[in-house]
């Protein structure tokens, strides 16, 4: 078992092209954390940085206590689940299994053991005769899982392994890999772009853009506290909502939020973050979720009702996606009660919930009260 420490580590490639900008992270021992972001952000190279299998540029990442910049790939003590699973497709998923600790010249017996150990809590024991052009998407992820187990490693590393399977495959296989990390108690770092496996899996997770870390937190506080419109953006589906917007003074010390569809009053118990923007151009963010059908809104929430046309209905069953164009023809989303009586072309009032709206500022992308949070920290005593 072991800890995961990334100390202002760069990746640059030829032709000044930088991958990964002074990243900074402490991973404890037996956790779970995910690398997410979109395509290109540096979370597979970072990844392959602590495999070895891509060079450091600078800094310094150690497993445990030790620096491993010039250690081995196979003296590392990690196991790497890839994309494509990476199969020997002429061997047998016994074969497969046992490979890496042939190499490593453990005794039969040992191999044996673990082999069919590992093959049982995967549930694929009665498949150890096959090759892998006779699985399964889902089996032949479960062998290059296996493959990891039994090599019994410090860490274990994932990108992307569940890329290629369909969408019930995955549901099943997160939680799969969720149980996996519980009974094995290892360090677990996964990579994805897909903010919904981030969000159920992860103990924490790292959101990167362009190489750089935007935040590290719980899924819970990344959801409700994110550190920027990036993130604000990118976890959650449908995204959030974001429009132009000027805070404005109102009567008695009151603030107004006022977009160019619609103005409504900052409720009290948000505005402190937000006063010393007064008279200034901000973003304003509010989650689809967070806008409901007037006629079924939940009670107990600050409302602002907007009134709005129907662009594009999506029933979902559970729920009801809904396109809405403001009287200025700016385009956002509500996920709804399914009941609403959404058509395209019709007008609805919809409800947004004042008291999970979010607001950012315009030059810098900073979300206001996170700013206002870390302020408040630093002049609070020690």
């Amino acid at each position: 078992m072991a800890s995961v420490t990334f100390r202002h580590v760069w990746k640059r490639y030829a032709g000044n092209t930088v991958a990964v900008k002074d990243l900074n992270i402490e991973i404890a021992d037996k956790e779970f954390l995910v690398f997410v972001g979109p395509s290109g952000c540096g979370k597979s190279t970072s990844l392959r940085m602590l495999a070895g299998l891509e060079e450091i540029s600078d800094g310094e990442i150690l497993i445990g206590d030790r620096v491993v910049n010039n250690v081995a790939p196979k003296d590392r003590d990690v196991a790497m689940v890839f994309q494509s699973y990476a199969l020997y497709p002429h061997m047998t998923v016994y074969d497969n299994m046992a490979f890496g600790l042939r190499l490593r010249k453990t005794p039969k017996h040992i191999i044996d053991q673990r082999v069919r150990e590992a093959a049982k809590s995967l549930g694929i024991e009665t498949l150890l005769e096959r090759r892998p052009r006779q699985l399964s998407g889902g089996q032949r992820q479960r062998v290059a899982v296996g493959r990891a187990i039994v090599r019994e490693p410090a860490v274990f590393l994932m990108d992307e392994p569940l890329s290629n399977l369909d969408a019930k495959l995955r549901v099943e296989a997160r939680s799969f890999i969720s149980k996996l990390h519980q009974r094995l108690g290892t360090t677990f770092i996964y990579v994805t772009h897909d903010q919904v496996e981030a969000m159920t899996m992860g103990t924490r997770i790292c959101v990167l853009s362009a190489g750089e870390l935007q935040q590290i937190d719980t899924p819970f506080n990344l959801y409700h506290n994110p550190r920027n419109q990036f993130v604000a953006g990118f976890m959650g589906s449908p995204s959030m909502n974001f429009f132009d917007a000027t805070l404005k003074g109102g009567d008695a010390g009151s603030l107004v939020v006022e977009t160019p569809g619609f103005t409504f009053p900052v409720p009290a118990s948000k505005a402190e973050p937000f006063r010393d923007h007064v008279g200034k151009r901000v973003v304003l963010g509010v989650r689809p979720e967070d806008i409901h059908d007037s006629e079924f809104q939940p009670a107990g929430i600050t409302p602002a009702i907007v009134a709005a046309t129907v662009d594009v209905v999506e029933q979902m069953g559970n729920e009801m996606i809904v396109y809405l164009q403001d009287d200025k023809g700016k385009t956002f989303l509500s996920r709804t009660d399914p009941r609403t009586r959404a058509r395209v072309g019709n007008r609805l009032s919809v409800t947004l919930n004042l008291d999970n709206m979010h607001v950012f500022d315009v030059d810098n992308n900073l979300s206001l009260a996170y700013e206002h949070k870390l302020r408040t920290a630093e002049r609070s005593p020690a």
